[in-house]
Order: C-alpha cells, then structure tokens, then sequence
C-alpha cells in the first residue's frame, strides 16, 4: 500500500509550481465571470497577466475578517461564489453570523489527503466527534473519510460513555476530533475499564495539541496526528510521518492551493523563513477565493520534509494576524502599520509597541532602517500622526533584533 496519498505528493517541486501557475489565470478568469465580488474586487485585472508570483502579489488581499462586511453588503456569500446557492449542497453558519458553502463533489474540502498521510484507509470505522451542527468540522471532515472508504460514526461533541461504548463495541479504528475531546475519552475508558485498543489513529485539530499528550496517547498505540483547516478554505496543511511512525516537522501544504506568507496588514510576502500572515488563493470552483487572507500566522520550512511529500511546508498555526488594538480610545491596525512602512522604503522590519498604564498610553515605532537620513526620525513622527491620528515615538534598532514573530503590533500594558 502507497505511502501516499497520490503521485501530486511526490512530484518535482518545479512542476508543481508551473502546473498551479499554468491554471491560475483561468481560475481567476472564472472568479471574476461568475463570482460578482470578485469582479468588483479584480476590477481592472487581466488573468492572462497572472501567471507569476510577483503578479500575484500585486492583487488584493480578501481578508476573513472582511466577510461578514461583505456578506451584508452582498447576502448571503458576499458574491463570492461562483456556483449560485441553490446549486451548493450546504451552507454552514459560523458566528458573526459568516456563511460557509460546501459544494457536492466528493471530497470538496479535501481532507482526504490528511487522512491518508494520518493513516486512515478504506475500510477503518471512523468516530467522527466534530460537531455537524452550524460550523463545518463535522461535514468537513467525514467528506474526507468517506471519500477514502472509511465508515464514518457521527457522534459529534459530549456523552463521553457513549462514546467509550460505541468505540467498544463498534472496534472503532480511528477517531478524528479535538485533542482534549480524545483525552475525555481515553480516561473515561480507563475509569470504566473499557478495551479501547482497536483504536490506533487520531486525527485532530481545532486547539493546540500538547506534545505531551501525544506522546501519553502514543505510548498507548494511538497515532496523533494534525491537520490545519479552515471555514472558508478546507484543508490547507496537514502533518506526515516518516515509516517508523514519528511525525515529521511542519505541515505540508495541500497540493491545490497557492500560498503566500504576508506581513500582517499588508499584501507583500514576506522572506522565507519569517512570520506572517497566512494567505491561499484556491482552485475550488464553487468558492474561488483568490489571494484570501486567513488572519493566522505561520512561516515556511526551508527544505522538502524527510517523508517524500515535496510540496511547501510551514511550522503550523502559530497564533492571529489580527493584532488590532486601542490607543486612547483610538483603533490601531496592522494595515496602518502597514501604510507607514510603505510610505518609508528605507524600513527594513518595524513594529510598534504599545506600553504604560490605562489612561496613559504611549506608542514606540521600532524599526529597523536601510538607513538613518537625516529627518527620517521627524517624517516617521509625522507619518505615524497622519496614519493613526496619534502621537508615537520613534526607535531606531539593530538590524535582526526584532523577533521573527510576525507581530506589527506588541500590545505591552498590563490590564490586572
């Protein structure tokens, strides 16, 4: 049996980045005819054009944090979709209230492939205790089960006996759900002194999994592995494991997207190996999101992972882009952040800092600078007043001191 999903996995990275190229421009074309937001926000683009990513980078950003703007302004979807609502096969609704579409294909959020790197295969019964009720995780994940021949139990969230029970006298193989969610069961099959052993494979995600607990599940022969997902997008990376069974570094991307690592607030990548915002532009048909801005940060690995998949791989969820925050009753964002750099190509790397008690706010730009002209210090002052409406000192710092964190901006104050 393969040890991958398929041969998308394994092919030469420069193939692969020429045969997602190749397709961009009709994709964006088809985004554009058919998804009415997306003409309105690619006004003025020719997909024939967008055949590099230095043409890509030159397109907005649709940001997550837009939708529930959009969706109002364009009910229900934002005009986004490009195949009508009546032709989708769900809508899920997340709070904001932001609409979801899945499509009918099979396997439409791709999950699938996670699966497989996770060892899941045809025939395993599956416990499925993601919710199936108003977000997608429960859909999004059985899709992928099912997709590979798995036998899908939907139990969804809660009833940790029943759950023990069902795993029991099902010999349920493997669970896909949270983390935590796993660990209720696991120690509730222990204080019923309930055989669990069938169970050997674990997908989870949706919160931050302790090293420790995989370690104490693994020690138990239940194999724990990741995967990064979202609402809008499906799946867009997944973790993998070398024959042995040990977990390779990072998550490698899902073969059919396009990402782009950005400095918060802004659209411009960043260098390999620095923080910033993750963002995908997707080949789905129902739901062509280009250059959309998830509001989570990670970075890429340098190097292809030691499992054979050679696509891209980034070191996971790393915490939000979206570090907006108030300065004496005033809203400040990232994108301001954003705007002062841009009008200042002399800086290399900035962030402000925001510090001192409620009441007494102060702002630091910190910024590390090509170089120091004369008056740069003055017009940065100035700058950061007509951007934010406040007043900001300025701090010019050695090169490489500021951390790879992906934060612009380091809310300081202490609120207890």
């Amino acid at each position: 049996m393969s040890e991958h999903y398929d041969t998308l996995e394994t092919r030469a990275a420069d193939g692969r980045e020429e045969a997602l190229f190749a397709a961009l421009p009709a994709q964006i074309a088809h985004a554009k005819a058919r998804a009415p937001g997306f003409e309105r926000i690619l006004a003025g683009v020719d997909p024939a054009t967008v055949t590099t990513r230095a043409a890509l980078a030159r397109l907005p950003v649709t940001r997550k944090s837009d939708l529930a703007e959009l969706q109002q302004r364009d009910p229900p979807l934002g005009g986004l979709n490009a195949t009508p609502l009546a032709k989708l096969a769900k809508i899920f609704v997340s709070p904001g209230p932001v609409y979801d579409p899945e499509g009918k294909a099979a396997n439409w959020w791709r999950t699938a492939r996670a699966l497989y790197a996770a060892g899941f295969r045809e025939g395993d019964l599956v416990i499925n205790t993601f919710a199936y009720h108003f977000t997608p995780a429960g859909s999004m994940m059985e899709s992928g089960a099912r997709a590979l021949g798995c036998t899908v139990v939907p139990t969804g969230i809660g009833q940790t006996e029943m759950q023990v029970s069902t795993v029991a006298d099902l010999h349920i193989s493997a669970f896909i759900g949270t983390p935590s969610f796993l660990k209720l069961i696991v120690d509730k099959a222990d204080e019923l002194k309930a055989d669990i052993g069938c169970l050997k494979n674990a997908m989870v995600g949706g919160e931050y999994l302790p090293p420790a607990l995989r370690m104490a599940l693994g020690a138990r022969g239940i194999r724990v592995m990741q995967s990064y997902a979202t609402a809008d997008l499906g799946l867009i990376a997944y973790e993998s494991a070398l024959p042995d069974g040990s977990v390779t570094e990072g998550m490698i991307l899902d073969e059919d997207l396009l990402l782009e690592i950005v400095r918060p607030g802004t659209g411009d990548p960043v260098a390999e190996g620095e923080v910033g915002e993750v963002v995908i532009t997707s080949f789905n048909r129902d739901y062509p999101l280009v250059r959309f801005g998830t509001g989570d940060l990670s970075a890429v690995l340098a190097g292809a992972s030691p499992c054979g998949r050679s696509n891209v791989r980034i070191k996971g969820w790393m915490g939000r882009a979206d570090q907006t925050t108030k300065v004496r009753g005033m809203f400040v964002t990232p994108k301001q952040m954003g705007e002062i750099v841009r009008r200042h190509p002399e800086i290399l790397k900035a962030r402000l800092v925001v510090s001192g008690a409620t009441g007494n706010d102060s702002m630091t730009f910190k910024c590390e600078v090509a170089n120091e002209g004369k008056g740069l210090k003055a017009a940065l002052v100035a700058a950061i007043r007509d951007v934010t409406k406040l007043r900001g000192e300025i701090e010019f710092v050695p090169r490489g001191s500021l951390p790879n964190d992906g934060k612009v901006i380091d809310d300081t104050r202490k609120y207890d």
